[in-house]
């Protein structure tokens, strides 16, 4: 256990030195988070999924595109990548969807497109529904919205045990995760391989010891929190795009997005054949038309539209 705490210690400091923040930081409710923030125009907030970060969305290539017509901001959520997560909150999608909205508010942003992919869209749609003036649109890719049976629970929550939790991920969990992340991260690309610039994410700074309590957590999170947030899709008073992937083997599409689609008073449904969870990878073109369409139906056109924004834009003034 010692041998194992020393080593996983010098590779996390390693990940670290050589990948040191790219963003900036923000404090706010005291807590510190960390955030990527390029380009200029209507704000975009960017909420990743479970066990990457913000540059998840950086190695996809959503961010540069994005940027080039909108005022991108993607956070680390909190226990994730450089930002904080204290121990003496339950950080359900409320949680933080509240603290992600002041540190907004902080940011000098009144109002966003909100794009969540995997958990970060249960704290996209936690927003929505906490402060629908603030969020214009989501865009939701790949997500969980319904609760359901899932294998991956107790075999990812043990390092958010209290005390055997702490232990086990300063010594044999990151040691265990780092073998399986080749694993994983097939398992979430599948049917398609996975590209090469996803793995120019560090895999020891995913499987640190802080980001895997964060991981752990919201493994155990996942079910009961969307047991709460389903009660109120009927309600919701804000535009959603629905993008998910037709192979995906984390989140049926069945089960997920068709099912949202139909509660959610105002939607747009996109299934992308032969896609598994990673949609922003697979077709991040399809994402950006997905938001330009978005900014468009909500009256903040980009800088540049795209063809499909163009032709719902002028559809819109037609008046069809």
């Amino acid at each position: 256990m010692a041998a194992s705490y020393l080593f996983v210690r010098a590779k996390t400091r390693q990940a670290e030195r050589e990948h040191p923040p790219q963003g900036k930081f923000v404090e706010v409710d005291g807590v510190r988070l960390h955030y990527l923030e390029r380009g200029r125009g209507p704000a975009l907030v960017l909420l990743h999924g479970n066990i990457v970060a913000s540059d998840d969305f950086d190695q996809s290539g959503v961010i540069d595109r994005a940027a080039e017509r909108y005022r991108v901001i993607a956070f680390d959520r909190p226990g994730y990548g450089y930002s904080e997560r204290p121990r003496t909150t339950l950080w359900t999608p409320q949680e933080q969807a509240r603290l992600l909205h002041h540190a907004l508010q902080e940011l000098g942003v009144d109002s966003a497109l909100v794009l969540g992919h995997s958990w970060g869209t249960m704290v996209a749609l936690a927003m929505a529904q906490d402060v629908p003036d603030f969020v214009r649109g989501l865009i939701l890719l790949s997500g969980y919205y319904y609760p359901s049976l899932r294998l991956d629970v107790p075999l990812m929550s043990p390092p958010a045990i209290p005390v055997l939790g702490d232990l086990l991920r300063y010594t044999v969990s990151p040691l265990v995760w780092r073998l399986r992340w080749p694993l994983m991260a097939k398992f979430m690309f599948s049917p398609q391989p996975v590209p090469e610039r996803f793995w120019r994410i560090p895999p020891w700074l995913m499987v640190n010891p802080r980001q895997l309590r964060a991981s752990a957590a919201e493994s155990l999170l996942m079910v009961p929190s969307a047991m709460v947030l389903s009660r109120h899709y009927a309600e919701l008073k804000v535009p959603a795009a629905i993008v998910a992937g037709t192979h995906d083997k984390m989140a049926s599409f069945k089960h997920n997005a068709e099912h949202l689609a139909e509660q959610v008073p105002e939607n747009e449904l996109t299934l992308e054949p032969g896609v598994g969870h990673m949609t922003h990878y697979a077709h991040p073109e399809k994402v950006m038309e997905a938001i330009d369409a978005m900014a468009a139906a909500v009256g903040e056109p980009p800088a540049i539209r795209s063809p499909r924004a163009e032709a719902l834009a002028r559809a819109s003034e037609s008046g069809v």
